[in-house]
């Protein structure tokens, strides 16, 4: 049986034969010769051009895997392979901003045509270049003869010997991004051929324009994003460190937004002063410092404080409101964008950046300083708040302060007033027999006199006489004993009661000045009349700013007499110990003004305070003097006048052997206790 698809053989004996197929036709000898050669060599041409396209795209392919972030390679590599694959003569690349042409590569120019050509561009598209038709056409433009268009610039292919130019765009959902073009040095009609291998390199080159810009985006969010992350931990971390944060937030904006340079104005009590800086010169930031920013249009910052909006000036040069004339020189800036810095609907700053070229800021990088204005508005209103709080922490801490002074003080005067009450009882209870033992002591001694007058007229034997006048006269001295210690105990009932009792004196406004001197003169004048021979030297040196304080002038005028005589008795006493000599006593007052306080200073050189008596010196009844000479209650009554009734202050410097300095310092206005006389 035979198997389908098997050809019959022949059977040997069989008379009939399969017929045999037709043998063809040969060729001449000549056609075959002309056909076979030509058709090889096309093919082998087409088969190599085929492989030179691969080559080209493969390479370009590997330049965009290698380089995703910079699409110049690309560029260079695109205008290399136009050249060598079309047998042009050169090849450009242009890029396209939506306004701009760009001039970014070039393959097989001289120097004088890439000269010539920078010149020109950037450049708005136009038809006196193949490179604006295809901008502004958005389709392959082919250019037979340069020299017969007479819209096209001919100074080129006059100066560079070619004539026959295609453009392709590099077009991006429709839209041109940019351009690939190739000359030719003879003129001639398209090629579809080096129109379809342009196109194709045109394809790759928006693939590579679109990888860097997408790994540009997201590089400038990663950036955006940990210098915004950089930002907010600066403000968490310093919050109460401005200046730090405003450094660092202006240097930030300016690094993400690609400006030369960068300020932050910031209000201060109506005025708005420049608070930090980034990239400024010396000779800039010390004029910026003498001029505040002032809502007007002559400035960027004034204008958008103004305006109370974003200002964005592509060239101060060109713009007839700028008057902004010596600080532009000194920096050298263009163009400029200002950006107000708002809370709750009103200005607190403003954030500028600069360029040194015309070149405008892009919409995301507004959006982007508009970003970091809010940081910078942020961090200001959380200082403020901070001091805003703080300053009203410092205010209830000092008025409780206050208030427990003024507590402490009040219940010292009640304590007073109590002991006053009580001290008054003894004295009425004191006195009366006091003032009995002090009479009729005065009394018997006069009549101790009378009695030995009397005994003159009786006759006596001596012995009795004289046991008689021995008699009397101790009698006599034991009488004037008895009255002088009841002159002194008197004294200290006297003092006992200045010292507690309250008092009717009112306070009101005196002149310091005025009052330390008449206290020195009642001072001096009161011991010159006690004690016959006492010499001292004064000495005055009052602030004339001193002014005047709110005070009980008598009770303030008691405790400087206080202080005055302490300091008399000091350099007297050190005159009589070393007898004399060079040394001359002396006490100075002085006055100065601190403010809303004022300082006494009452000075002397005498015998100095030993640290053990300093410690007690403002104790009541505690004194060095001798018995007779001083109660104890003179420094005590000093101190509760200026520290308990005034609210002020005393302080001691002493040397033993050198010198006293008590320093009284009094409120303007405090809150007085009542006086106490």
């Amino acid at each position: 049986m035979q198997r389908r698809g098997e050809s019959e053989q022949p059977v040997k004996g069989r008379r009939n034969k399969a017929p045999r197929p037709k043998a063809r036709k040969a060729p001449s000898a000549h056609l075959a010769a002309d056909y076979l050669p030509e058709q090889f060599d096309r093919l082998k041409r087409e088969r190599d051009e085929a492989r030179e396209q691969q080559a080209a795209t493969a390479e370009i392919l590997r330049v965009i895997r290698t380089s995703p972030s910079d699409v110049q390679p690309v560029f260079e590599t695109i205008v290399r392979n136009s050249v060598s694959l079309c047998g042009g003569l050169f090849a450009n690349v242009f890029r396209f901003d939506g306004e701009l042409l760009y001039y970014v590569a070039s393959h097989n120019v001289g120097p004088s045509y890439a000269d010539m050509i920078r010149a020109k561009y950037p450049m708005r598209p136009d038809f006196s270049q193949v490179s604006g038709r295809v901008a502004l056409t958005k389709s392959v433009v082919w250019l037979e003869n340069a020299l017969t268009d007479p819209e096209f610039d001919q100074r080129f292919p006059v100066a560079m010997g070619w004539r026959r130019l295609l453009g392709v765009p590099m077009l991006r959902e429709g839209e041109p991004v940019g351009v690939i073009v190739v000359g030719w040095a003879e003129p001639g009609p398209p090629s579809k051929v080096q129109e379809e291998l342009l196109k194709t390199f045109a394809d790759q080159a928006v693939i590579a324009i679109e990888n860097t810009r997408l790994l540009s985006e997201l590089r400038e969010s990663l950036q955006q994003q940990t210098a915004t992350a950089d930002v907010l931990k600066a403000i968490s971390r310093s919050a109460f460190d401005l200046k730090s944060v405003l450094d660092a937030l202006v240097e930030a904006a300016a690094r993400l937004c690609d400006a030369d340079q960068g300020n932050i104005a910031r209000e201060r009590d109506g005025v708005f002063e420049r608070v930090a800086e980034y990239g400024l010169s010396t000779a800039y930031t010390e004029y910026l410092r003498t001029q505040p920013v002032i809502p007007e249009r002559g400035t960027a910052m004034g204008r958008a404080l103004l305006e109370g909006k974003v200002v964005h000036i592509s060239d101060v040069l060109a713009d007839s409101e700028y008057t902004f004339v010596e600080g532009q020189k000194l920096s050298g800036f263009r163009t400029i964008i200002t950006v107000p810095m708002l809370r709750d609907g009103t200005t607190i700053g403003v954030l500028g950046l600069t360029r040194r070229e015309v070149r405008p800021f892009t919409d995301k990088q507004i959006e982007l300083v508009t970003t970091f204005a809010d940081q910078a508005a942020i961090a200001i209103e959380n200082v403020r708040l901070f001091e805003s709080v703080e300053a009203r922490t410092r205010e209830l801490a000092k008025s409780l302060e206050e208030l427990r002074t003024t507590q402490d003080r009040l219940v010292q005067t009640q304590k007073l007033a109590l002991l006053g009450q009580l001290t008054a009882g003894i004295a009425h209870e004191i006195k009366n027999p006091l003032n009995f033992v002090n009479n009729f002591s005065g009394m018997s001694a006069e009549l101790i006199d009378e009695l030995q007058d009397t005994l003159k007229g009786i006759s006596l034997d001596a012995k009795a006489r004289t046991e008689i006048n021995e008699l009397t006269d101790t009698l006599k001295s034991n009488f004037d004993k008895v009255v002088h210690h009841g002159r002194r105990a008197d004294a200290i009932v006297k003092n006992m009661l200045q010292h507690s009792r309250e008092g009717s004196g009112e306070h009101r406004l005196v002149d310091v000045n005025a009052l330390v001197e008449e206290s020195l003169n009642l001072a001096w004048h009161g011991a010159r009349a006690e004690a016959q021979g006492f010499e001292i030297k004064l000495k005055q040196s009052f602030d004339p700013s001193a002014g005047g304080a709110d005070v009980f002038p008598q009770d303030i005028r008691r405790a400087l007499l206080n202080v005055i005589s302490n300091g008399f008795y000091a350099a007297i006493k050190r005159r009589a110990e070393i007898n004399g000599g060079d040394y001359e006593p002396t006490l100075m007052a002085s006055t100065k003004n601190l403010g809303d306080r004022v300082e006494i200073s009452i000075r002397d050189n005498g015998i100095g305070i030993p640290p053990d008596v300093k410690e007690k010196m403002f104790n009541p009844f505690f004194t060095t003097k001798p018995t007779g000479e001083g109660t104890g209650l003179g420094l005590s009554i000093s101190h509760d006048i200026i520290v308990k009734q005034h609210g002020g202050s005393i302080e001691v410097d002493t040397k033993l052997g050198e010198f006293t300095e008590i320093k009284v310092i009094l409120p303007r206005v405090a809150a007085l206790l009542p006086a106490r006389s």
